[in-house]
Formats: C-alpha cells, sequence, structure tokens
C-alpha cells in the first residue's frame, strides 16, 4: 500500500476542479483497503472514500487522505433458468457493467445505462432513470464497517433503499465502505419502456431488444447532458422534490403545465429541471459555473470554475426557485 503525497483530484473529480489532498491511497484488493482503514485509524486525520467522483463537489482542497477503491472483479455466483446472480466490485465503472449485461442477454440495469460513476456508488444513491432505479436488481451490499474492519453484508431490505436514498445516507453514513454490490438480473426478456420518450425512441429501431434499449437510453441521455470531459458536470444536480397531493393540486392551479410522477397515493414528484427553467436560470451563468441550455437540472463548469463558485449559483437557484413556486430542492450532488 502507497500513499501519494498532495495527489491532484482533477481526475477524480467530474466537475474537473483542479483541487488536491494531502495523500491518495489506490486499493486494487480488499486486503489493501483494509489496511489502508488501519491506516487511518492509526494515523487519525480526515479522509474520503472516492470512487469515480461523478457526484462530488468539492468546494475546496481537502486536508487528508482519500481513499478509492478500485476493486474491479465481475463474478457470477449463481444462476437459475430465469436469472443470474452477479457479483460486482466497487471499483467497476458503471457503465462498463450495464454494458457487460446488455451483452450477455440480462435484463435489469439497461434503463441505467450511461450513468457516470462506480459500482461502489450505486446504492448509497440508489441511483436511478427512465423509470428505473437500482433497487430493484440489488441483492446484497457487501461492505467493511470502517471502525472496526470488520466486513458486513446487507440484503436490499436492510438498505433501506428509497428515493435516492439509502441507510448509506442515512444511519451508516460516513461508517461503510462498499466493497461489492450483488445484482440478481433477469435472463427473459422484461423491459420498463413507459417512462418518457424510451419507447417511441426504440420503436424508431425497428425491434424493441435490449441492445436497442440501450442504444436509446445512451442517445437520450447525450441529446440533454453534456460529456465531463467536454463541460465539467456531476449529471444532475439537484434531486426531484416529492411534494403532497394538495401541495401539487395548488401548484397545478397556478401552473397547468407543470409535469408530476406519481410516488405514492399521497406524494407527487416534480422534476426539479422543470422548476429550475421556469425559474427563469436554464443556460444562464453566475461567471465561470453555468445551467446547462439543454437541462436544466445540470450545472456545469464552463471552464476554471470553483467548487465554491457552483455553489453560490446553486444557492442562488434554490432560492429562487423557493421564492416562486414555495418548493424547496436540494443537491443530489455530495459536498465536500
Amino acid at each position: 500500500m502507497q500513499t501519494q503525497k498532495n495527489f491532484n483530484l482533477k481526475s477524480y473529480n467530474t466537475f474537473g476542479f483542479d483541487v488536491s489532498c494531502k495523500g491518495f491511497i489506490s486499493c486494487n484488493t480488499i486486503d489493501q483497503l483494509q489496511g489502508a482503514l488501519s491506516y487511518i485509524k492509526q494515523y487519525p486525520q480526515p479522509y474520503l472514500i472516492l470512487g469515480g467522483g461523478s457526484n462530488i463537489l468539492f468546494s475546496n482542497n481537502f486536508n487528508g487522505i482519500v481513499i478509492h477503491p478500485a476493486m474491479k472483479e465481475i463474478c457470477s455466483v449463481k444462476e437459475n433458468d430465469e436469472h443470474i446472480w452477479l457479483d460486482v466490485q466497487a471499483g467497476v465503472v458503471w457503465d462498463e457493467l450495464v454494458e457487460h449485461c446488455v451483452n450477455n442477454n440480462w435484463f435489469g440495469l439497461e434503463n441505467l445505462s450511461y450513468i457516470p460513476g462506480n459500482v461502489g456508488a450505486s446504492p448509497v444513491q440508489n441511483i436511478g432513470a427512465y423509470g428505473a432505479e437500482v433497487k430493484d436488481c440489488i441483492e446484497q451490499v457487501n461492505g467493511i464497517f470502517i471502525e472496526n474492519n470488520q466486513a458486513f453484508s446487507l440484503s436490499a431490505e436492510a438498505c433501506q433503499f428509497a428515493y435516492r436514498q439509502s441507510i448509506f445516507k442515512g444511519e451508516l453514513k460516513n461508517k461503510t465502505v462498499i466493497t461489492s454490490v450483488v445484482f440478481k438480473l433477469n435472463k427473459t426478456e422484461s423491459y420498463n419502456l413507459s417512462y418518457g420518450p424510451i419507447k417511441e425512441q426504440v420503436e424508431k429501431m425497428g425491434k424493441i431488444t435490449l441492445p436497442n434499449v440501450r442504444t436509446a437510453i445512451i442517445d437520450i441521455r447525450k441529446s440533454k447532458l453534456p460529456e465531463p470531459e467536454e463541460l465539467g458536470n456531476a449529471g444532475s444536480f439537484f434531486k426531484n422534490p416529492v411534494i403532497s397531493k394538495e401541495q401539487f393540486a395548488t401548484l397545478h392551479e397556478q401552473h397547468s403545465s407543470v409535469p408530476s410522477y406519481p410516488v405514492t397515493h399521497d406524494l407527487i414528484k416534480i422534476p426539479a429541471g422543470w422548476l429550475i427553467e421556469q425559474a427563469g436560470w436554464k443556460g444562464k451563468a453566475l461567471g465561470k459555473a453555468a445551467v446547462h441550455n439543454k437541462q436544466a437540472l445540470v450545472l456545469v463548469n464552463k471552464g476554471g470554475a470553483s467548487g465554491k463558485d457552483m455553489l453560490e449559483l446553486a444557492h442562488t437557484i434554490m432560492q429562487d426557485v423557493n421564492n416562486k413556486f414555495g418548493i424547496s430542492i436540494e443537491p443530489e450532488v455530495n459536498i465536500i
């Protein structure tokens, strides 16, 4: 195990902020990860577990140790006529896993194509897109408790998944490192095409197939979202707010075009991007931090912006949305 001193994190955060950390440890095995956790116990200091950096905003340099889980194995652990179970280590790039599943004709993750980041972060955020959430395919999450360096396994139910939420953002926040996720995937045809323009996009290709669904999802995402290599961003910056049926009725009276998605009998999800656009922020900027001109949910680094610049923009948008609609929106990204 080697600690790299004064390590630049520009390539480890998709905003492309030019920030550094005091020390950086990349762990290619679980033993190395446990060694890194022992090190920060032996020499107490600030630390951060960092995967692909696709859902993080550094507001400044990090004055501590960054531990980077880089384990990248994909193993089949069980299989029957209907399902296959894959144990996927935390350092696997998320979209490479989705591509692997599609190439093997395993169903379940295709709607989550082209989401940036690594597998280890997927259950923390309960990533979702186009009518699917990763919790729908998770059987088990494995990891290590930071306090005692002991391994754990949690069932999907024990992970307390909710919209962009899990136990790893609640009770176990900053207390664990995820080492692998076990996914249960379908071997028989099963599609989720009900959300947005997916079905129409797939039908343009002539036939509904797993590769065509993945291609459609990627095409839709590319048409709306900038590539981080070209324009630094962390994907959706804000969570879509969930409001009561009564609050929605009032909102609908004032804004009849408001899009909505039922969450439960009493709760309605409103697209944060619509709220931001209606508040006049789509395509606008504060200095070098800006709102993307094709998708108001995405904040971008036009080049040379700092984390503080992005935070100032985010807080201004949140205030304007609240003033106009009486609805609070909050960041989906983790702010360090």
